[in-house]
C-alpha cells in the first residue's frame, strides 16, 4: 500500500509516462526490487495504481448497497454523485488526478481498468437507468442514457478547486447541493429518453 500511495501521488503530479520505478521506490522509502517483487513490473503497478484510484473513488460493495437499498432509483443516482463529490474533495485526492489523466489520454491500461474495476460497477448503474427510465437492460437506448449521468461525472474530474476560477467557485459549494444540481441535470436527459422511449413503444 505505501508503494501504491507514492506512485499514486506521483503519476497523479507528473503523469505515469514521467514517473519512474526509481522515483516510486525512492518516494515509498522502498528498495526498487520490490516493485517487481509485488506488482511484476512498472507497467504491472500502473494497472494496481489505476484499479485502487478506482476503488477508492467508489467500490463495488458499497456501489451494491446503494443499489440494493429502499431507496427510489432518482435517490439512488443522488447518492451516487454525493457519493463521488466527496470523494473528489478529499484532502490529497489523487485517485481523481490519475483517473482523469488515463480518461484525457488513453493507454493499453485502460483495458484492464475496465474489464475489472468499471463493467461491473457499470452494470449496477444501468439498473438505476433501468427503474428510472423503464428501458430494458438489453436495450443499446440504455447505454445512451449513459451519457446523462457520465456528464457529470466527467464535470468533477475537472471541478476540484486550484484546476480553475470556476473550479474554485464550485468548491464552495456544499455537497448536497451540488450533488443535487448534478442530478436535477442527469435526470432532464433522462426523463428525455424516457419519453422517447415511451412514444415510440406506444407507436408500435
Amino acid at each position: 500500500m505505501r508503494i501504491l500511495e507514492a506512485a499514486g501521488r506521483l503519476i497523479a503530479r507528473s503523469g505515469y509516462a514521467d514517473v519512474t520505478s526509481k522515483d516510486v521506490a525512492a518516494k515509498a522509502g522502498v528498495d526498487l526490487a520490490s516493485i517487481n517483487y509485488h506488482f511484476g513490473s512498472r507497467s504491472g503497478l500502473y494497472d494496481a495504481v489505476l484499479t485502487e484510484a478506482h476503488r477508492r473513488l467508489v467500490n463495488l460493495d458499497e456501489l451494491q448497497k446503494l443499489i440494493g437499498s429502499d431507496l427510489e432509483p432518482e435517490a439512488q443516482l443522488y447518492g451516487l454523485f454525493k457519493l463521488l463529490l466527496t470523494r473528489t474533495k478529499q484532502p490529497q485526492a489523487w485517485p481523481i488526478s490519475v483517473l482523469g489523466r488515463e480518461i484525457f489520454s488513453p493507454s493499453s491500461h485502460l483495458r484492464t481498468l475496465r474489464e475489472g474495476e468499471v463493467e461491473p460497477k457499470l452494470s449496477l448503474i444501468l439498473k438505476i437507468l433501468e427503474n428510472m427510465t423503464g428501458i430494458p437492460e438489453r436495450d443499446p437506448l440504455l447505454l445512451q442514457c449513459l451519457v446523462s449521468v457520465a456528464a457529470p461525472c466527467m464535470m468533477l474530474l475537472i471541478s476540484r478547486k486550484g484546476v480553475s476560477p470556476i473550479a474554485d467557485g464550485l468548491s464552495q459549494v456544499p455537497d448536497d447541493v451540488l450533488a443535487e444540481q448534478l442530478c436535477h441535470f442527469a435526470v432532464g436527459g433522462l426523463d428525455a429518453v424516457r419519453k422517447r422511449y415511451k412514444k415510440v413503444a406506444d407507436d408500435v
